[in-house]
């Protein structure tokens, strides 16, 4: 029998892994692999927009110099 006491609730990353588990059709092996190609997917967009961010601050430094552009 199970203490209803001692039962909480999933954490996200519980939630985020059971979704991807249901959605290869209960294969752990499989939603493993989908969950870290996902993240890696995610972190190179990050890092796209990092990289595009930092060009843009850049070329406005070079825009505002502070020497009239002389």
């Amino acid at each position: 029998m199970v203490d209803r006491a001692t039962e909480t609730e999933p954490t996200e990353a519980e939630r985020i892994a059971h979704a991807y588990r249901v959605a290869s059709g209960g294969n752990a092996w499989a939603a493993l692999v989908r969950a870290v190609e996902d993240a890696l997917a995610d972190l190179a967009e990050a890092e796209r927009r990092t990289l595009r961010r930092d060009r843009l601050i850049s070329h406005g430094y070079v825009r505002g110099r502070l020497d009239g552009g002389r």
